[in-house]
């Protein structure tokens, strides 16, 4: 049963299938095979109840926010704002790229967005500063990821959809990690400039910072009002989506005057296209979750790997393997609706928390999406950069051990991501 269903999978995926589509068949052929008494029509009850889920309405709403505001001015002024308290130190333009990664991240949740966003006005300015342009580009990608783990978080959302965990609470937790990930980022880069001996900008007086402040009050207005409104209670995650259509709207088309409403029309479009391929995957991906969980393929594979009582460290290391090298070959959400209801069981019968499994998950994928060699943010900055491929990666292995290291600490130190939840 096992082999079947992998097989099929495999050999739809070189036939080059969409993702979707082997989601779908490999289970389907898994139920009429070896259990013809359910019938059809429960797969396809499996396929809408994927996408029924009231958590599942802020996704589409946080990804119009995102593209609003990246169709607007907010991605300038958030490395305006950046650029003229940390500019100046050794590492300053590299630290302004990763932390305006970071902010656009609690934007836009969407690591190849913020790569576009942030990448295309900071690439040529790193590199007329006097960076290397694989220097450039590593630190652009890397620094993309931490959108995953800073609210809103696509991929967070996702884990919550699969497994009942608190997207609010999620969120919360992610904040920490992520912030850890930009402070090593930063101290890499500070050492690096440094070492290289890569010329400092002007230091900005208080006048100077003070109208880059008033200039950026209103984008760095997004990820606060979210952020407070959810860990405060004010509004659900879901609600906050809404706020931030709203929010993004006024800011882009009233106070910048950056768009004008006709121009909504190919944002929701673009909008439409990235929730569908989303929602499709999610609905294929509850079937395929369903269906291995009745055929107990889970319990198969968990059992064989991890034996009868494994321990929480052997879970959340076999946990991070497994994510961390399907995501170098599928998207995260593919990966995060197929692998996390077959070791979820498993951790939460080990006494880890259900919040520090979502990051630990969230975390790999993450690190996935920029590992060779099928890292989706390494395809997408050779895309729109027209860089061939080895010229992406060839100083990404400074970032994969940071990463690495704050894996590690987040698995040897659960309060790292814990902290914020009650």
């Amino acid at each position: 049963m096992l082999w079947m269903l992998m097989g099929i999978m495999f050999l739809l995926f070189v036939l080059n299938f969409p993702m979707y589509i082997s989601m779908i068949v490999a289970p389907l052929a898994v139920i009429i095979c070896y259990f013809p008494n359910l019938g059809p029509q429960l797969a396809t009850q499996q396929l809408i109840a994927g996408v029924s889920t009231q958590v599942l309405l802020a996704v589409p709403m946080f990804i119009f926010a995102a593209d609003i505001m990246s169709a607007g001015e907010t991605s300038n002024r958030l490395l305006d704002i950046v650029d003229a308290f940390v500019g100046h130190i050794h590492g300053g333009m590299a630290i302004t790229t990763a932390a305006a990664c970071t902010l656009f991240g609690a934007i836009s949740g969407s690591t190849q967005a913020t790569v576009v966003a942030i990448g295309k006005p900071m690439r040529n300015r790193l590199v007329s500063s006097g960076y290397e342009d694989e220097d450039t580009t590593a630190l652009i990608i890397s620094s993309s990821i931490i959108a995953l783990l800073i609210p809103p978080s696509i991929s967070m959302i996702m884990y919550c959809v699969v497994t009942g965990a608190s997207v609010g609470d999620l969120f919360k937790a992610g904040v920490l990690p992520g912030v850890i990930i930009l402070m090593f980022f930063s101290i890499y880069n500070y050492i690096n400039a440094k070492r290289k001996k890569i010329a400092r900008r002007k230091k900005f007086n208080a006048s100077e910072r003070l109208a880059a402040f008033k200039k950026s009050i209103g984008a760095l207005g997004f990820p606060l009002i979210i952020f407070a409104g959810i860990y405060s209670g004010m509004f659900s995650p879901t609600e906050a989506a809404a706020i931030g259509v709203l929010y993004a709207t006024i800011l882009e088309v009233f106070i910048y005057k950056s768009i004008k409403f006709k121009d909504f029309k190919n944002i929701a479009l673009s909008t439409a296209v990235v929730t569908t391929a989303v929602f499709i995957l999610v609905a294929a991906g509850c079937l395929f979750s369903w269906a291995i969980s009745y055929a107990r393929i889970p319990q198969i594979i968990t059992e064989s790997i991890l034996g009868p009582n494994p321990t929480a460290l052997m879970v959340l290391i076999t946990v991070s393997i497994a994510f961390f090298i399907a995501g170098m070959f599928v998207d995260s959400i593919v990966a995060i609706v197929i692998l996390t209801p077959i070791f979820f069981p498993l951790a939460i019968q080990a006494g880890i928390h259900p919040i520090q499994m979502g990051i630990i998950v969230t975390l790999q994928a993450a690190i996935a999406s920029i590992s060779p060699p099928f890292g989706c943010n390494i395809f997408t900055a050779s895309a729109i950069w027209d860089v061939p491929f080895i010229k992406v990666v060839r100083r990404l292995p400074a970032y994969l051990i940071m990463l690495i290291v704050i894996s590690i600490l987040i698995i040897a130190f659960p309060e790292i991501s814990l902290i914020s939840v009650k």
